[in-house]
């Protein structure tokens, strides 16, 4: 009988807070194999937290999440990292190593995690490097190339072990619009070369719209809509809407929430 499993990742009943302070309430999340899934929602609903979830970084309070089938906050520390050589990770603001160039930052998971040969290593970092158009600044230091340059190395390093599942955390952000368009499209492309899963926590909707193939929206830690990008952009659901179209007015306040301003000035007392 085929173990073979269609999600690569799966979520189920997932809960999540910190200390008394809940972060993630019931969440129900399916990862194809080979697609590119976004995850969106404003600042502060939960999207990295997702990540670290299914890289083991944290554990859940309830439910579980599985990668190949197997339930990570479950797995000893040498499975862990097992399962981790299969999964590459573009940090936000691309968290490269400052002291080291650019091919050395690419180089580093190679030998941290195999016992290639340098001179397979150099040729595998090239290769890399060449697939996102920074061959020639592979001598540079992260200083001395632009910020969107700066992240086409850290999705090269990301990718150094081809791995089956790619998680990016805003890879958007900071970023001109140029930078956008050519690190989304390097992001669609790159999976479907590779054949891998993909994973993209953003806020962008124009850059995940464009390449993801399925979305789920975040919301104080709940799931409000799942669906294609085509459906999300003519959802009627208030909180997706207010956000795919940018609308000031919607469930999300414009202010804190908290006493009115009638009341901090003491004009209800006197009216």
């Amino acid at each position: 009988m085929s173990s073979f499993v269609p999600n690569l990742v799966e979520i189920r009943d997932l809960h999540f807070s910190y200390g008394k302070r809940p972060i993630l309430t019931g969440l129900q999340m399916d990862f194809p194999r080979g697609k590119v899934v976004a995850v969106m929602g404003g600042s502060g609903s939960g999207k990295t937290t997702v990540l670290r979830l299914i890289g083991g970084q944290l554990r859940p309070k309830k439910g579980q999440v599985k990668v190949h089938g197997q339930v990570v906050h479950k797995l000893g520390t040498d499975a862990l990292y097992l399962l981790r050589r299969k999964m590459g990770m573009l940090f936000q603001h691309g968290a490269l190593f400052t002291d080291l160039t650019v091919f050395e930052n690419v180089a580093f998971p190679l030998r941290e995690h195999t016992d290639l040969p340098e001179e397979l290593i150099r040729n595998l970092v090239l290769m890399k490097l060449h697939a996102v158009g920074l061959r020639n600044a592979a001598k540079l230091k992260p200083a001395e190339i632009s910020g969107g340059m700066a992240r086409r190395v850290a999705l090269a390093r990301s990718i150094a072990l081809d791995p089956e599942l790619i998680m990016y955390d805003e890879p958007f952000a900071g970023l001109d619009p140029i930078s956008m368009g050519v690190t989304a499209n390097l992001i669609r492309n790159l999976n479907t070369a590779l054949g891998s899963t993909t994973i993209l926590v953003s806020h962008d909707v124009k850059e995940c719209f464009a390449i993801a193939d399925h979305v789920y929206f975040l919301s104080q830690g709940k799931i409000v809509a799942h669906g294609t990008p085509a459906e999300m952009w003519v959802s009627t659901d208030p909180y997706v809407k207010q956000f795919v179209h940018a609308e000031a007015d919607g469930p999300v306040p414009f202010h804190y929430p908290g006493k009115s301003l009638a009341d901090d000035l003491g004009l209800e007392a006197h009216a």
